[in-house]
């Protein structure tokens, strides 16, 4: 095992103590003495996982005081809330709730993005859309439907949709969650907790309206978001299972997140 994967490893563990709650905001992290002893590295690997926990954004190095604990939750992006969100796994309440939160993140960026292009309809190729929903079709229709791919491809679509409106920032951002999740195998696999045919039918009904020349009236507007919120949660409720969210302690329950 090479120094920088010994380096990577014990900074993901001690960042996960500071998720978890293990260490708290403003405690003094362990000194560099006591990481070489608690993980059996000399010092001077011990000083470059402090140093990485630094660049990660979860300490603060103070001189002649050592480093000590930040408010990630207060205080972190959305580089930290990546990291947070990975390194929740084994605490499967605290898991979920921030993957609920990346959901609602998820969805009201993708919801804007749908309803705007669907009122406004800006200029884009719906021949590239088309071979994108292609694609979905193709790979839900394997055995096995390779699921990352797919929710590639429909993470795809709604960048080029946000390009085409000009909603750079939430495209930022969508890129950032989808990062987030890409990470997280369990995060993949709810967000097909509907079958993968399902996408592909969702997809190809917003290309049929994008395509004709009447939109959708209030009343189907008003029904997709109804079934796009319901979507939503049963992802919710799927992460929620594949974690064994029902099995954990009900003392990690209170871990807020926010």
């Amino acid at each position: 095992m090479g120094a920088q994967t010994v380096v990577a490893d014990v900074a993901d563990e001690l960042a996960r103590r500071v998720v978890t709650g293990e260490y708290a905001p403003g405690d003094l992290m362990p000194s560099v003495r006591q990481v070489a002893e608690e993980f059996d590295i000399n010092r001077a690997t011990a000083q470059l996982v402090l140093g990485r926990l630094e660049s990660y954004g979860f300490v603060d190095a103070h001189r002649g005081r050592g480093f000590t604990v930040r408010d990630v939750r207060h205080a972190g992006g959305l580089d930290v809330y990546r990291r947070m969100f990975r390194l929740s796994m084994p605490s499967p309440q605290l898991a979920a709730d921030m993957f609920r939160n990346i959901v609602a993140a998820e969805r009201a960026i993708v919801l804007e993005a749908l309803l705007d292009f669907t009122d406004t309809e800006p200029a884009v190729e719906l021949d590239m859309l088309r071979a994108a929903v292609d694609e979905l079709e193709t790979l839900a229709r394997a055995a096995e439907p390779a699921l990352a791919r797919m929710l590639e491809i429909e993470i795809e679509v709604v960048r080029t949709l946000l390009g085409a409106l000009g909603h750079t920032m939430q495209r930022a951002v969508l890129n950032s969650v989808g990062d987030m999740l890409f990470e997280v195998p369990e995060a993949v696999r709810a967000y097909f907790a509907a079958s993968p045919d399902l996408h592909v039918l969702v997809w190809r009904a917003l290309l049929a309206v994008w395509e004709s020349e009447s939109g959708p009236s209030a009343a189907q507007l008003s029904l997709f978001e109804d079934l796009f919120a319901l979507y939503h949660e049963k992802v919710v409720a799927r992460f929620g299972e594949l974690v064994g969210i029902e099995d954990e302690e009900s003392g990690d329950r209170g871990i807020a997140t926010a």
